[in-house]
């Protein structure tokens, strides 16, 4: 099997898995109302890398056979480029609103595979042996996956990681003849409905004696003891005129319980292996997947301006506030386009061969969004005032006597007809009102943790020797590195002190 078509990612879904959502255990994924949407649009991405095949198709190194280039281990900026037309393909398909389509797992994965010389460190050569395997394995079945990094918060006193006896992080408990068993559990599994598979791998670094909390693993949907508790839903009725974006990119996310899970040996890259655990994310991790994911919010700013920009066209609102508000939300979406060009032609080799883009532009990017977005909604909410709230529904447009009373008192200005302005103004609400998009600002805000602790960890790890002698040579003090105080400010948020955002 190679690239998989939409029919193809929907029959995958039968498989049993123990999921909730609601009052419901689910059976059936594709047609329950709760999902049905998304599944379809997931489908339609699955459908959709063959329609753009020369952009989102390459030949896999070993077999031939067609695979998504989001899983290729780029080695040049070149290939960088080609990941980017692809990348931005798919986020243009959801308009930056779904944050977890296949192609994020895809580039991660690929992203481990090409520096698995980091996974082998202290004895670990099995687990990234077997992190290869799956490499290959995840992009020649064209599997969806999801993951699952952050530990449950119980006591927030006690810090984000699991002291040494917490019973509620996910652990290894035994040893058997054909792998590992782990108990507890993880948050939050994006996507998780629609997933094959499910990948377990470090992200805050953990405390010393807490050598069985170090795992990382990947296993199917279906594996018994693993359980799926699922947020309310936020999917509507499939109209897509009244619910242009809430009928169709409901991604979900799921609160994961391992309850006495076997992992298979060859499934295991690393098994209580607290060095590999706490340094394998390190480096080239986050410029590698922050392209993906910058793109597809390049995408969804760029998105918000041009709807707010058809909403003051549709009631003609040329006042002065609404064209700086207007700019605003153009400048965010020219800042990510520019952060993320100057990270990919900033490339270099991270190592082992491999190339990432430049992780400072990407960071300090990633640092601003939590802000942004919530602002660009403001703005949409600002902008769209009461006409938010007196957009009508497709109904009421067919109906032969109310018809002609909308189309009289709800008009827009100039050319701009009844329906059409029901139109933007309904898909502003969605994007700014509905239950899907509080879900999206709460997204957005701690994707990858929160705003505040990415500008902490954009200072702890910024080269600073520039900015340091541009000081002490204006104020005449004897150049110093600085090196204790930056070294300090690394530990506090758990760093290694050697890391920094890598330069050429």
């Amino acid at each position: 099997m190679a690239a998989r078509t939409g029919r193809e990612f929907l029959a995958g879904l039968s498989s049993p898995r123990e999921l909730w959502v609601g009052d419901d255990k689910v059976t059936d994924i594709v047609s329950h109302p709760a999902f049905a949407g998304a599944a379809d649009t997931l489908a339609e991405i699955f459908d959709l890398q063959h329609q753009a095949r020369d952009v989102c198709l390459m030949p896999d190194p070993w077999t031939g056979e067609p695979i998504n280039v989001s899983h290729m281990i780029p080695r040049s900026i070149a290939d960088l480029e080609r990941r980017h037309a692809c990348l931005q393909t798919i986020a243009e398909f959801t308009v930056g609103l779904m944050g977890r389509t296949p192609d994020y797992m895809n580039v991660t994965f690929a992203g481990f595979a090409g520096r698995a010389d980091e996974w082998a460190i202290n004895g670990n050569e099995r687990g990234a042996a077997n992190l290869v395997a799956y490499q290959k394995f995840l992009a020649r079945k064209d599997l969806a996956l999801t993951h699952t990094i952050v530990h449950p918060t119980i006591d927030k006193a006690k810090g984000d990681v699991p002291e040494p006896g917490n019973d509620v992080a996910l652990h290894k408990v035994a040893d058997t003849a054909h792998g590992i068993v782990v108990r507890g559990a993880r948050i939050l599994a994006t996507l998780a409905p629609f997933a094959d598979e499910i990948a377990v791998y470090p992200a805050v670094p953990l405390l010393a004696g807490t050598d069985s909390y170090a795992l990382s693993f990947c296993v199917p949907m279906d594996t018994p003891g693993l359980k799926f508790i699922c947020r309310d839903s936020c999917a509507t009725a499939p109209n897509r005129f009244d619910h242009p974006l809430s009928s169709r990119f409901d991604e979900q996310d799921a609160f994961v319980i391992f309850d006495d899970v076997e992992v298979p040996c060859d499934r295991v890259f690393i098994n209580a292996n607290l060095v590999a655990y706490n340094s394998v994310m390190a480096t080239g991790w986050y410029p590698n997947i922050m392209q993906q994911t910058m793109i597809r919010a390049q995408t969804k700013l760029e998105f918000a301006y041009g709807l707010a920009s058809r909403m003051a066209e549709a009631i003609n609102d040329v006042s002065p506030a609404t064209r700086q508000m207007l700019g605003e939300i153009w400048t965010y979406a020219e800042f990510a386009r520019a952060a993320i060009h100057s990270a990919e032609i900033e490339a270099f080799e991270y190592g082992n061969g491999v190339w990432f883009p430049n992780g400072g532009p990407l960071a300090a990017l990633r640092a601003a969004l939590p802000t942004w977005f919530p602002r660009v909604g403001e703005i949409i909410t600002l902008i769209g005032s009461h006409n938010l709230l007196a957009a009508p529904t497709e109904a009421q447009l067919n109906d032969p006597k109310l018809r002609p009373l909308i189309d009289r008192y709800l008009r827009g200005a100039g050319e701009t007809n009844s329906e059409q302005r029901a139109r933007i103004f309904r898909l502003a609400w969605d994007f700014v009102g509905s239950a899907l998009a509080s879900r999206n600002e709460l997204y957005e805000r701690f994707y990858l943790a929160s705003g505040a602790r990415n500008y902490q960890l954009a200072h702890a790890l910024a080269p600073k020797d520039r900015a340091r002698r541009l000081v002490d040579e204006l104020i005449g003090l004897k150049a110093r590195d600085g090196r204790g105080q930056a070294e300090s400010d690394k530990k506090i948020i758990g760093l290694p002190t050697s890391a920094e955002f890598p330069r050429r």
